[in-house]
């Protein structure tokens, strides 16, 4: 299983939400590079970026400390938000990031997700599955909707996506541990790569979720940034 830490961008600064909520933000650094360079000492295999202002708004505005980050480091890195036409998938992968995450686009429109798998290849396209209750959240996680998180994962993967970023909202930055019985269910339908998101709170719930046959990763988040898990990361392939 490889570990992916946070990154969440948000003004240009390291910043963390509690639940998702733009009004619960602690800022944790105003040098993005620096964290990246942190993170990539640990350790990490791959750094999960999210631009936050872009969720909300629908457009990037952080791409500059996504260059930075990708410029300071030898991992792989994977960015999400905002994610909603293909000029911003094309403006990111010109940043240097590996892979693209879309949400919100995958929910409205099959069609544009089919198309970016297409022409960018579906190993560098993720879809970001952000679950409330075991319903679909999008737009910065502030609107649900009726559509189940096991029905957009599976439409995901048949229209070519090879990467499910589940996040179940109502653990994630709570530190009370994952959604372990949804990731069960999600790892026994699919056949694309899960990484698991959200609540991950101790060393423990690493080597829990490292143990969980055929999950592909793990993004850690606040429990980084709290001290909760320190560095050096365990290894684990």
């Amino acid at each position: 299983m490889l570990l992916l830490p946070a990154i969440d961008l948000m003004a240009r600064q390291v910043v963390r939400l509690r639940r998702g909520a733009a009004a619960e933000k602690v800022v944790y650094s105003n040098d993005p590079a620096s964290i990246a360079k942190k993170w990539h000492d640990a350790g990490a295999d791959w750094l999960h970026l999210v631009d936050l202002d872009a969720a909300f708004s629908g457009q990037p505005t952080n791409l500059g400390c996504v260059e930075s980050i990708c410029a300071a480091v030898d991992i792989p890195c994977q960015l999400g938000g905002g994610m909603r036409s293909r000029e911003n998938i094309a403006a990111a992968f010109n940043c240097g990031v590996q892979r693209v995450i879309l949400g919100t686009k995958a929910y409205e429109s099959m069609d544009f997700l089919n198309a970016a798998c297409r022409e960018f290849g579906g190993e560098r396209i993720a879809v970001g599955i952000d679950a409330k209750n075991g319903f679909i959240s999008v737009k910065g996680w502030v609107e649900t909707t009726s559509m189940r998180a096991i029905d957009l994962a599976l439409s995901a993967q048949q229209a070519g996506a090879k990467t499910i970023i589940y996040t179940d909202i109502a653990t994630d930055g709570m530190l009370e541990g994952p959604n372990y019985a949804a990731l069960e269910v999600l790892l026994n339908l699919l056949d694309s790569n899960l990484i698991a998101s959200g609540g991950v709170s101790s060393r423990d719930d690493i080597l829990r979720l490292a143990a969980m046959p055929g999950l592909y990763g793990a993004i850690i988040g606040k429990a980084l940034y709290e001290g909760k898990v320190t560095p050096p990361f365990p290894r684990l392939k």
